[in-house]
């Protein structure tokens, strides 16, 4: 499942880096053009109404008339749910889910296509926000089990007549918080409905190809951090103001690879949902140094504190639900974290956002602002170092503890690890809360870094990106944290491709995507995990 994730990501990746050299201007409101449907004001039920609303609604019922009947009386829709229930007993009926499965992968692409088409007049079209609609899509169609398409056609339709009306409502009712209630509840019903309808034998009878990359003990990953953070230390001080930003976003993205790399890596747990913890952690943060007049480092301590307890508690739903759903689960409660958290006004400052203090300790100033060349203070920059050895510590003494091997137990079998007298539930949560915490840190480290923070600093799809580059770099190895941190958009890499080419750091980010999709075929254990096997070959006797 995790491969199947991060290979959807790497192509997501890759469209959204296209759409952005295609659309380099497209502005925070997206693009807004005209689609082929009227457009003329209509009254139906004494309802006025753009015509455009009811036709794509009848185009949609339509459809998905169709879709049920190719289903159901088609061959290829009987090879579909021959390979969807029991892809292994379909295979040996002579059917060729390959085959089966490309060919739903281009009506999947073709139907995506023609709905963005269809609804472009009524939703801005943006690289950064279209893509999460695949978050309610997602949701109905897990309430129709991936199995039935009038189910699922019905609960979106009921998704968006929610939303439209709790937007109604907001306007009406002056006792409702002004929050995003129209996006946050639709996505909190289908948290509750995933948990609640768990089904155990999701992924039953399919044809498993491999699991996850190997976990190998780390032997050599603290010298290896001390002597690439102490070259990063001499950067500080020997390159200029571009090259030293670059090596502090590097350290807070190596961070929170930490945090991936702990819940995915170590316990097979995917989520969705790292950079929601971080900005509750960085927004906490703010409001405890503001209204408790809490110092550095209480108040990101209480920050952490706050993300850790939000990080078990959406870690809740692991306890029955696993793989892909999990992984839907985690990103619907990011989003629902993001409309209802982060459109809290006491708690984020709105729409103007919050302006962070910077961390002082007695006579140390980590301040990260100066004029001119001075930007950004060396001082930070070894906060973000010194942060990041600490977090690196605690990681592999987890891994080697024997907290860490109940992890691993759990990743490789659950129930044989249950046999065994460990406790699941008591594993994932643990693994949920110290992942939370990395993030908590991680954010922490983007407000300082950043000075104001907003809701629009900690995105939903900023979440997806840090488990692609984490699985790019490998997924299973602490030491891949360095590698995703240099890896990162605006880190080491970025910066190196700015000196080289006006024009390569642009092309970063659709490069990555491609790389992503190799790795998740052909390299699963990413860039470090590949270079640890084909150098003890090497060494190996013949």
């Amino acid at each position: 499942p995790l491969a199947r994730v991060v290979a959807s990501l790497g192509l997501m990746v890759y469209l959204i880096g296209v759409m952005g050299l295609r659309f380099p201007t497209e502005g925070a409101a997206g693009l807004v053009f005209d689609g082929p449907l009227p457009r003329q004001v209509v009254e139906f039920a004494g309802i006025r109404s753009f015509a455009d609303r009811y036709w794509l609604a009848l185009i949609v019922i339509v459809g998905a008339l169709a879709l049920a009947a190719l289903s159901r009386f088609t061959n290829f829709g009987l090879a579909t749910t021959a390979s969807a229930e029991n892809e292994s007993g379909a295979v040996l009926q002579g059917i060729s889910s390959d085959r089966v499965g490309v060919l739903n992968w281009m009506l999947a692409a073709m139907l995506a296509a023609v709905a963005m088409i269809l609804a472009a007049p009524i939703t801005p079209l943006s690289a950064s926000t279209s893509p999460l609609l695949i978050v309610p899509a997602l949701g109905a169609a897990l309430v129709g089990q991936f199995r039935s398409i009038m189910a699922t056609v019905a609960t979106g339709f009921a998704i968006g007549m929610v939303q439209s009306e709790l937007l109604a409502l907001q306007s009406d009712w002056e006792w409702l918080p002004n929050v995003g209630l129209h996006d946050a509840i639709p996505f909190l019903l289908v948290l509750i409905a995933l948990v609640w309808r768990a089904d155990g034998a999701i992924g039953r009878g399919e044809i498993v190809t491999s699991g996850l990359p190997p976990a190998a003990e780390p032997r050599a990953t603290i010298p290896a951090t001390l002597l690439v953070l102490a070259a990063a230390a001499a950067g500080l001080f020997l390159l200029d103001s571009q090259w030293r930003l670059a090596i502090m976003l590097s350290a807070i993205a190596a961070i929170m690879t930490l945090s991936v790399i702990v819940l995915t890596g170590f316990v097979g747990q995917i989520s969705l949902a790292t950079f929601a913890l971080a900005g509750t952690a960085a927004f906490a943060m703010v409001r405890a140094t503001e209204d408790l007049s809490l110092p550095f480092p209480l108040a990101p301590a209480l920050g952490v504190a706050v993300a850790v307890a939000i990080g078990t508690l959406a870690g809740l739903p692991a306890m029955r639900i696993r793989g892909l759903t999990l992984a839907i689960a985690s990103l619907a409660a990011a989003v629902a974290v993001e409309e209802l958290l982060f459109e809290w006004e006491w708690f984020t400052g709105g729409l103007g956002g919050s302006s962070v203090e910077p961390a002082t300790l007695g006579p140390l100033d980590f301040d990260i602002q100066a004029t001119g060349d001075a930007y950004p203070r060396e001082a930070f920059g070894f906060l973000a170092l010194l942060t990041l050895l600490a977090a690196m510590i605690i990681v592999v003494n987890l891994r080697r503890s024997r907290t860490g091997w109940q992890w691993l137990a759990v990743r490789a079998n659950e129930r044989a690890a249950e046999a065994l007298g460990i406790s699941a539930r008591r594993v994932k949560l643990s693994a949920n809360a110290m992942a939370a915490a990395l993030a908590g840190v991680g954010g922490t480290l983007i407000a300082y870094q950043a000075q104001f923070i907003s809701k629009d600093s900690f995105g939903a799809l900023e979440s997806l990106i840090v488990v692609a580059i984490s699985y790019l770099a490998g997924i299973a190895a602490p030491i891949a944290a360095l590698v995703a941190g240099g890896l990162t958009e605006g880190g080491l890499l970025t910066e190196a491709l700015d000196r080289m080419s006006d024009d390569a750091a642009s092309y970063q980010f659709a490069v990555s995507g491609l790389l992503l999709i190799v790795a998740a075929i052909k390299f699963p254990a990413g860039l470090v995990g590949t270079t640890s096997r084909l150098a003890r070959r090497k060494s190996s006797p013949a």
